[in-house]
């Protein structure tokens, strides 16, 4: 149920009504990544994303950690205006959520959502380089030079990623398997990564992300993480 912006920060412990509303109409809101200076906004608590001075927040509720085997063909958001399906068709629960990063449209693999901003912001900010590694099924034959240059950094159209790990799994049929570690998070980085060597991605499918291992949850399957997997998100 929908309710008005100010309302729902109040409740969420922010401030008083009233200085909710004089905090939104300074500009220091973001709903769904967009800044707002309304005061008449109403959003969503289950699906609308608030955040306040770079943190997202959330009323008081029971904290839940979830591990998805994303499949391709869903968006890795809570709603998407034109109606494909989303990781909310898949990931049931009381609870309003939201993932931890992104996977692309037609990748799979591990997708970590939440509803505590804290778990969220140890994971998302830019001075914690998280390892996320990827198995990637690519055009071509992998070369050293190849492997260097992700080494080295490589230009994406205007923007050259950082140092990157890559490596051969198996090469058959003019088609490689390979093992690919970012620390960033570009949109479609490692397919533009690729692409720049001439090597089109056919599937790719996120393995880890930092300690935490997919593992063999099933495709479109999702659990709780553990106590040692939160345990290591709090070192962050």
């Amino acid at each position: 149920m929908e309710e008005r912006l100010q309302k729902y920060m109040a409740s969420c412990g922010i401030a008083s009504r009233r200085k909710c509303e004089e905090i939104i109409l300074t500009g220091k809101v973001k709903v769904n990544g967009v800044f707002v200076n309304e005061v008449g906004i109403k959003v969503d608590p289950l699906k609308d994303i608030v955040e306040y001075e770079g943190q997202i927040i959330s009323k008081a509720e029971k904290k839940v950690y979830i591990m998805l085997n994303k499949p391709e063909g869903y968006i890795s958001s809570v709603k998407d205006e034109k109606g494909r399906k989303t990781i909310l068709d898949i990931v049931k629960v009381d609870e309003r959520i939201y993932p931890i990063g992104r996977l692309d449209y037609d990748s799979s693999g591990l997708l970590l959502l939440t509803n505590d901003g804290e778990i969220y912001n140890k994971i998302i900010h830019p001075r914690v380089e998280i390892i996320k590694k990827y198995i990637a099924v690519v055009k071509g034959k992998i070369s050293e030079k190849d492997i260097k240059k992700f080494q080295i950094g490589i230009d994406i159209g205007g923007y050259i990623t950082a140092p990157a790990e890559l490596m051969v799994i198996s090469y058959d049929k003019e088609v490689s398997t390979i093992e690919i570690g970012i620390h960033e998070g570009k949109n479609r980085q490692i397919r533009k990564m690729c692409a720049a060597l001439n090597h089109e991605v056919l599937s790719l499918k996120r393995i880890s992300i930092g300690e935490i291992k997919l593992g063999y949850l099933k495709r479109g399957e999702y659990r709780d993480l553990n106590k040692e997997e939160i345990s290591y998100i709090n070192t962050l």
